[in-house]
């Protein structure tokens, strides 16, 4: 399924393709060249297919858990101080999503939203420590119903350049509900209280929905 953020870019891609390729057969006829731009084609419209997929994930609901909001690596792992909203010192790990990653980012945990910004900034390789405050990027801060207060952040990277959020102040998410999408990956960051038990380690592959990061 081709999530809503990319069908209009999927159907110009197919246009192209479509439209090239019976311009090439009908000019050149079908010869070893028009072949293989009409594979080339074939190629770039299931790639870009591929980067706007939805897969349908199942969140088993935990309370006291946060799950991962993206598919991809854990990059970092460290205490850091949240000077945006929380103005604290907290524990931050960080997933880097690739190109091949699904790019749909979902609600870590239940709660309220208690504040979203979006900020323009740079595109600096996602993986770089300074991404986080440089680049562009939304941040959400969510309250649990134990009284938990976490920060979200969305970063675009070099590739990605344009990011999607859902987020409204005031409003109740669930757990596993869609956050945004991040147009050809990034990156995803969390903020959390000291006292979280991280369940992860750097270089450990995550799944939205499906694996837990931390426990509040």
């Amino acid at each position: 399924m081709i999530h809503k953020e990319g069908r209009s870019s999927v159907f110009v891609v197919l246009l192209i393709f479509a439209g090239l390729s019976i311009i090439m057969f009908a000019s050149f006829g079908c010869n070893f060249v028009t072949v293989t731009l009409s594979l080339l084609l074939l190629v770039w419209f299931l790639f870009i297919s591929y980067v706007f997929r939805d897969p349908k994930r199942e969140v088993i609901p935990d309370k006291d858990a946060l799950v991962s909001s993206a598919d991809g690596k854990v990059v970092i792992i460290r205490e850091t101080e949240e000077n945006e909203f929380l103005h604290t010192k907290c524990k931050m790990v960080s997933v880097f999503m690739s190109v091949y990653d699904v790019h749909v980012n979902y609600y870590p945990v239940d709660g309220k939203i208690l504040y979203y910004k979006h900020h323009w900034g740079k595109y600096v390789v996602a993986w770089h420590p300074k991404s986080s405050t440089k680049n562009e990027r939304t941040s959400i801060a969510i309250e649990t119903a134990g009284g938990k207060k976490i920060l979200v952040r969305q970063i675009a990277g070099y590739v990605a350049r344009r990011i999607v959020c859902y987020a409204k102040e005031g409003a109740d998410v669930k757990q596993g509900q869609q956050l945004g999408f991040i147009k050809f990956g990034s990156r995803v960051d969390f903020f959390l209280p000291l006292d979280a038990e991280i369940l992860v380690k750097k270089g450990d592959t995550v799944v939205a929905c499906q694996t837990p990061i931390a426990r509040l």
